[in-house]
């Protein structure tokens, strides 16, 4: 592992030196940006390597005598580093002209030494092979990405987005270290494994550590958090976040229940039912979104609910004895986790330019923007068609591999069927759902006329900006294209849980997928080329512009395109139950009515009861222990030597 821990001391000593170098602001961001990309890079190719050639490597590290730091990398941990690595190097290079503010110097490189230790810390969750350093590393991994999401704190909405953020955190932390309580008082060890222990205790051990990691993966209703801290965060930020650290919670949940080899379709069960919600109002309460960054937030709720599918799939295929099934379905939830990781990251990056040249979130204040961003409009074209699993690009692939593990559900019994029907269904909800949503924001965003003056005058400067998102959209219609590598590293990081199934006869569904994906990519090709030759037609002849035909009308304005909120409305009625519409709007009265206004939003649930049952009763809490925390060091001390004296009545 001495190419990991290199890597890792690299991108540290990037985060450092910007704090070091911050005077010079250009040297800084030049310094900091090449070691996070160099870092990024070199545990990219070890993970990489690691995952094709399957093996453990370990290493240890004592702390203080007391207890080693252990770490383990299998294929399982090395595909999860390919897409930290990988999306937090192109992040790191999109940062260095999206953090172009002199005057924030210092902020700059505080954001800087926090995003290098998030790296480093969500690379070494992925790696602990005990529960010290798992939990060290996973609160170092929240802590780092806390300062990231105020970096705005003068705010007060940022400053409540932290805040919601570190008390689920915290509220999560303490689910998985019931769990792993739970593992210590049976085994009287540190150590990740948990096969000794009794079938019920393996079931309370797995839902602790489930609605722990579900905290930080966003599951429904634990999602309260994301759609506000994302919009927080610079978009870079937003997107290792979404893309990277909240799949943490995934790794976390494939770890558990490989750990406790529970094979029972009650933890199946739960996974896809929870999957199938969050899937679900994921996507209903995107489409009813204003914001850009609140509605890829609420995406990712979406699409952690796709994977958890997935993955619930792969349980059920497991406990009835499917082979098939399994991998079907945990092959397609972890190929779905970099596929996530690609498409989420291009659209936040995406959305970052479009705020940063408009200044502005808002979707309704913004338009034609396809004309002044070229590069960014066809980028996030791209991502928006990979994020509703549209063939040719790389969503298409995993969400198909879910479907045919469903299918394979629907001819077991009663239970199998049940699930495998509601995946399939849900699945497709869900796709038709994002098609709409997306559609949404790239007709409203992209085409049309500028609705406000700050959509009218943008450029796209900045190269480090466009090359990322370049990138990541030539991989979305890569992978879908061409997807057999791919899913063979999934198989790989599938064949680290141990399932003790042999060589699985997957040729057929990959062929399939593979043929889907290319007669799709050989319609686009047929389009683009039909598309140049309208253009050489055209060459050299005047083409005019004039009005559409107005139905009688030729005066129209900006204001009478399409809104987000008028899009979307006749299918959010439908989901009324469960995404409760707020408006505001003064009625119009008398023979010369005042100006008046329209206001729309959505309520999630979930924010509306949990921000009762958690937050409030934690910020209550917290402001009657107040007091113990007065900066007198002397009673620090005395809280340490009180601790001490009563642990020794226990040990």
């Amino acid at each position: 592992m001495d190419f990991f821990f290199l890597a890792n001391l690299v991108i540290t000593c990037g985060g450092t030196a910007a704090l070091l170098t911050r005077k010079r602001f250009k040297i800084m961001k030049t310094i900091s940006v090449l070691a996070l990309v160099s870092g990024c890079l070199i545990g990219f190719a070890d993970a990489l390597a690691r995952l094709m050639v399957p093996g453990n490597s370990t290493a240890a590290v004592d702390l203080m005598q007391i207890s080693p730091l252990s770490f383990r990398m299998d294929t399982l941990s090395a595909f999860f580093l390919v897409t930290i690595y990988a999306v937090c190097g192109l992040s790191a290079l999109y940062s260095f002209h999206y953090m172009d503010k002199p005057e924030k110097t210092l902020r700059t490189a505080v954001n800087t030494l926090f995003f290098s230790l998030l790296i480093v810390s969500m690379a070494l969750v992925v790696t602990a092979d005990n529960m010290l350093t798992f939990m060290l590393a996973w609160e170092s991994m929240s802590l780092s990405s806390f300062f990231l999401v105020i970096y705005d704190y003068q705010s007060a909405e940022n400053r409540k987005a932290g805040l919601l953020y570190i008390v689920f955190s915290q509220v999560g932390a303490m689910f998985i270290l019931s769990g792993f309580g739970l593992i210590y008082g049976q085994t009287g060890s540190l150590a990740l494994i948990a096969a000794s222990l009794s079938d019920p205790l393996k079931t309370a051990v797995f839902v602790l550590c489930f609605v722990g990691f579900g905290s930080k993966a966003g599951i429904f209703p634990f999602h309260v958090w994301l759609p506000h801290a994302h919009p927080a965060a610079p978009s870079h930020i937003s997107a290792v976040m979404s893309g990277v650290m909240i799949k943490t919670g995934i790794y976390g949940i494939v770890r558990i229940y490989s750990i406790l080899d529970l094979h029972t379709a009650l933890l199946g069960e739960i996974v896809v039912i929870t999957g199938m919600v969050s899937g679900v109002l994921g996507v209903v309460y995107a489409l009813g979104q204003h914001d850009l960054k609140r509605l890829l937030a609420y995406h990712s709720v979406e699409n952690i609910g796709i994977i958890l599918m997935g993955i619930g799939i792969g349980m059920i295929g497991v406990s009835a004895g499917q082979p098939v099934m399994a991998v079907l379905g945990f092959a397609g939830g972890l190929l779905h986790v970099l596929n996530h990781a690609i498409f989420k990251s291009l659209l936040f990056m995406g959305a970052g330019v479009v705020i940063q040249k408009t200044g502005t979130r808002s979707i309704n204040a913004l338009g034609g923007l396809m004309k002044q961003l070229p590069v960014t409009g066809i980028t996030f074209l791209i991502g928006s068609l990979a994020i509703s699993g549209l063939p040719p690009f790389n969503g298409f692939v995993s969400e198909f591999f879910i479907y045919m593990g469903s299918f394979r559900g629907v001819a077991l019994n009663q239970t199998a069927m049940v699930m495998g029907v509601m995946t399939i269904v849900s699945l497709a909800i869900i796709g038709g759902l994002a098609l709409a949503c997306f559609s949404k924001v790239v007709g409203v965003v992209f085409q049309g006329e500028p609705r406000t003056q700050a959509a009218a005058d943008v450029d796209e400067k900045g190269k480090t900006m466009l090359l990322p998102m370049v990138v990541l959209a030539a991989a979305c219609g890569f992978i879908g294209v061409f997807p057999r590598f791919f899913v063979i590293m999934a198989l790989k990081a599938v064949g680290a849980m141990e399932l003790g199934y042999g060589r699985i006869p997957l040729e057929p569904f990959l062929q399939t997928t593979t043929h889907i994906s290319q007669a799709a990519a050989l319609f686009l090709v047929v389009l683009a080329v039909i598309m140049a030759l309208r253009m050489l037609a055209y060459k050299g002849k005047t083409v005019t512009r004039s009005g559409t035909w107005g139905c009688g009308f030729t005066q129209p304005t900006v204001k009478m395109q399409y809104t987000g909120a008028s899009y979307a409305a006749s299918i959010l009625a439908f989901f009324k139950p469960v995404a409760p519409l707020c408006e505001d709007h003064p009625p119009i009265k008398g023979r010369f009515p005042q100006k008046t206004h329209y206001h729309s939003h959505i309520n999630d649930i979930a924010e509306r009861y949990m921000g009762r049952a958690v937050v409030q009763p934690i910020r209550w809490l917290f402001d009657r222990l107040h007091w113990i925390q007065h900066g007198d060091i002397h009673l620090y001390i005395g809280y340490i030597l009180a601790a001490i004296v009563v642990l020794l009545f226990f040990v």
